[in-house]
């Protein structure tokens, strides 16, 4: 029988079969062949043994978090406590874009900045380069978007995943609060999730704080960069550091290109092995 995981703890699977949820564990084989099944496979079971027996093709698949089949991946941005991070958020954006995977923005947490303007002017920034992008109290709009769509929810500890599923869902998603000691959150979420919401299907998934892109290679990096396409650069394989006449370093300093982008691509770029 065909079914969908859509929870993982340990070595169980929660696989949803026609409305019906079966607990498996896979079959020996899996270990042979190098397999792990993630949450949003697709996968032929055993009802009556309880038997994960194959994995069917992946359309993508990631390992942070540990999910597969997935078309938009929503990075929720917490603008204070945790602070706002635009190397983790750039950094987030390139791993989904190399995956295959839309990126769209949601900031959190709008009630603890007293000034938006600087918000405002980013947001419109990454809209203008083909990012959607939400504020987390734009419930209906974000509904409406992602309506039909295979979507997992990514961002630091204490952003407030949990939080937003809650409020798309009324559901009642365990939350902690803010670790005022160390100024982040507490990993509430221990594992990956898919939740069904009005015809979107959304994983919640384990907070982090870093994010490593050491493997992959420079080249896709900066293929990642939306909008360094078409750079017209002298040299077709620029990499838009240190080449003379770059007309990415144009746009960075005529402000066409915002400079904390191009500053988290060095970063991003002297990361790679």
């Amino acid at each position: 029988m065909k079914g969908k995981i859509i929870k993982n703890i340990s070595n169980l699977y929660s696989v949803l079969v026609n409305d019906e949820i079966y607990d498996c564990i896979p079959r020996g084989k899996f270990r042979n062949l190098n397999i792990t099944p993630l949450v949003g496979d697709e996968v032929i079971i055993d009802i009556e043994n309880k038997y994960i027996l194959e994995v069917l093709k992946r359309r993508n698949e990631l390992n942070r978090p540990m999910i597969s089949n997935v078309d938009a991946g929503i990075i929720l941005t917490s603008l204070k406590g945790p602070n706002l991070s635009l190397l983790l958020l750039d950094k987030q954006i390139s791993f989904l874009t190399i995956n295959n995977i839309e990126p769209v923005i949601i900031f959190s947490k709008l009630d603890l900045i007293d000034d938006l303007n600087d918000i405002n002017n980013l947001r419109k920034y990454y809209e203008s380069i083909g990012i959607k992008v939400f504020y987390n109290n734009e419930l209906e709009k974000i509904k409406k978007y992602l309506k039909g769509k295979e979507v997992v929810i990514t961002g630091q500890t204490g952003a407030g995943k949990s939080t937003l599923i809650n409020k798309l869902g009324n559901l009642n998603i365990k939350t902690s609060e803010i670790s005022k000691a160390l100024g982040r959150g507490r990993h509430t979420t221990r594992h990956v999730q898919i939740y069904n919401i009005d015809g979107i299907n959304i994983a919640d998934t384990p907070g982090f704080s870093a994010l490593e892109l050491n493997n992959y290679s420079k080249e896709e990096i900066r293929e990642s960069f939306i909008e360094f396409e078409n750079s017209d650069c002298k040299f077709k394989d620029c990499m838009h550091i240190k080449e003379l006449n770059c007309k990415i370093k144009e746009k960075v300093n005529d402000n066409t290109i915002l400079s904390s982008r191009y500053d988290n691509y060095i970063k991003i770029i002297s990361e790679v092995k």
